[in-house]
């Protein structure tokens, strides 16, 4: 497979460390971060060897293969843990790259952060990783990027701009971590200890994307709620979150304030399954509700039931978008039972709004789904839901979706992965996760899988944080501590307010020992359910394959691919 140009084999950086690092775990009880968080004691906090203003004279241009511009560089000291050296710059031709270089001891790290959306905005943003002591401490040098455009948020960025679409898939993620790298090893004469990533939703997708086309760019990856299945998850399911809810007149069947009715209904029925009853389903797959439930009976008040239309919906949201026939057109399911406060996603509060999903699904089926063929003018009701037109119309997956299953040379590497999703997601189903999870031990083997990789499910919680469930904590540390001294994730703790609860890597789940208080993470223990079988047969399933992907290259406004996606072609006629 073709890689760009990187740093030498991480073995032999290894091999040139002049220190080792110890990590130690601490188990903290009053929790609102992780329950093992990496304490550094051994790498050694590095000073600058040049100031900071010199960056802008520093030519990477070798090293990445293509023109950098330096825009500026200064020392920021406000509102901060650490001062640090805000680099800022251009890749040829348009990614911004934003680095933080700490300038009062670098401890030999670096960490890059992903972006959400369809980008266009250069925001180191920690979120989940912002609570690990490095980094909360300012010692971490760090770099992020807008992914190959600036603003414009309804994809028409991409509109006859193929480099844009290329950058936007993997190349601006990917150069970004090369520059960064040769701009720290200057700043500080010294080589960079351990490499980090870490992102959320279309970050997630950024790291798998990393994982699987530059295995050895990062040492440890964190990939939250990875939008990885990008072509169908902007097309699909976003559009049926829209056409799910349309009567034959183009009117919207459920309102949103009939979701806490439904909510309710979800948790009288599922909350207890667990063995707690605390407003929170731990696994929704074992979750049988039926919206039939809740339909009005004769003389009811409508305002504290369904009609038949509305449980018809609830039932279409919940199960995800198909065809005529019944056929999946995204893995099942598109939004789990106990997440309904969340689907004002998608679920307007009065007729005449224009919801988000439908926004999503404009923006990419205008303008990135239909590579030679974009059409500002492309209304939902455009999509046709049938075999046909889903391969046609998910044909960007081969290069802009990250779904290969065998991650067999990031192993090699000695990378680390660590998949994380919030049961409650509003934008990315949890099951897409679970899915792509399940591809890759049924390609590598489950105990290959095991011994890099780990998949936290957390009860309650929305998409990349928020919802109802204990939703903060520290997903980051223990990718350090694996990666740096091969210590195994266990478990995390996720806080809300008082509440703290322990998630253990699937598919283990935690369960209440039956003394002590219900909000006390030290009152759960892990226990090993009997394994829910997953739903995995759709009309995409063939995506997660090693042999859909290829690269992309330029020619005017022309987005050519090597190898030509026949596989896709293929499918078409089938």
């Amino acid at each position: 497979m073709h890689r760009f140009p990187i740093f030498g084999p991480r073995a032999v950086r290894r091999l040139a460390l002049t220190a080792a690092l110890v990590l130690t775990t601490v188990s903290l009880s009053a929790l609102n971060t992780a329950t093992a968080q990496a304490e550094s004691s051994d790498l050694k906090a590095l000073p600058p060897a040049m100031d900071c203003a010199d960056v802008t004279e520093l030519d990477v241009d070798r090293a990445a293969g293509t023109k950098v511009t330096w825009q500026s560089a200064a020392v920021v000291t406000t509102g901060t843990a650490a001062p640090y050296c805000e680099v800022r710059g251009t890749i040829a031709p348009a990614s911004t790259i934003v680095l933080r270089l700490p300038v009062n001891g670098w401890t030999q790290r670096y960490v890059q952060t992903g972006c959400g959306g369809l980008c266009g905005s250069a925001n180191i943003n920690f979120t989940q990783a912002s609570t690990c002591p490095p980094v909360r401490d300012g010692t971490v040098a760090s770099a992020t990027t807008d992914m190959g455009h600036q603003g414009q948020p309804d994809g028409s960025w991409a509109l006859a701009n193929p480099q844009a679409q290329i950058d936007f898939a993997y190349r601006s993620v990917h150069l970004t971590s090369v520059v960064a790298k040769a701009v720290i090893t200057r700043f500080y004469h010294h080589k960079i200890a351990y490499s980090y990533f870490t992102g959320c939703s279309d970050g997630g997708r950024e790291a798998l994307m990393e994982a699987q086309r530059f295995p050895d760019d990062f040492d440890g990856i964190a990939a939250g709620a990875p939008a990885n299945n990008m072509a169908v998850q902007n097309t699909y399911h976003h559009a049926w979150n829209v056409v799910a809810n349309l009567d034959a007149d183009g009117k919207y069947i459920l309102l949103a304030g009939k979701l806490p009715l439904i909510h309710t209904a979800v948790l009288a029925t599922c909350d207890a399954i667990d063995g707690v009853k605390d407003g929170v389903i731990d696994d929704p797959r074992r979750c049988a509700f039926d919206p039939s439930s809740i339909v009005c009976r004769d003389g009811q008040d409508p305002s504290g039931c369904l009609s038949k239309a509305e449980a018809n919906v609830v039932r279409r949201l919940h199960d995800g978008a198909t065809d005529a026939k019944g056929r999946r057109l995204e893995p099942a399911v598109g939004h789990e039972w106990g997440s309904e406060l969340e689907w004002t996603l998608f679920v307007p509060t009065a007729q005449g709004q224009r919801v988000a999903s439908e926004n999503f699904a404009l923006s990419y089926l205008r303008y990135l789904a239909f590579p030679g063929a974009q059409d500002p003018d492309f209304q939902l009701s455009d999509l046709k839901f049938t075999v046909s037109e889903f391969w046609k119309t998910v044909q960007s997956s081969a290069y802009m979706s990250a779904l290969d299953p065998d991650l067999s040379e990031f192993l090699k590497s000695g990378g680390k992965l660590v998949l994380w999703h919030g049961w409650n997601d509003q934008h990315i189903a949890p099951r897409s996760t679970l899915a792509y999870y399940d591809a890759m031990r049924e390609a590598m083997g489950p105990r290959t899988v095991d011994s890099f990789t780990k998949l936290y499910l957390f009860p309650g919680v929305a998409h990349c944080g928020g919802g109802e469930g204990p939703n903060t904590f520290d997903i980051f540390s223990p990718v350090m501590a694996w990666a740096e001294n091969g210590q195994a994730p266990a478990r995390v703790a996720a806080s809300a307010g008082t509440r703290t609860r322990p998630v253990y890597p699937y598919p283990t789940v935690a369960r209440y020992d039956g003394s002590g208080s219900t909000d006390d993470a030290a009152n759960f223990v892990p226990h090993k359910p009997a394994a829910v079988a997953g739903n995995y047969h759709w009309v995409g399933e063939r995506l997660y394959s090693s042999d859909y992907q290829t690269w992309a290259h330029a020619e005017g406004t022309a987005l050519l691919q090597r190898p030509s996606s026949t596989w896709l072609t293929r499918k078409v006629s089938q």
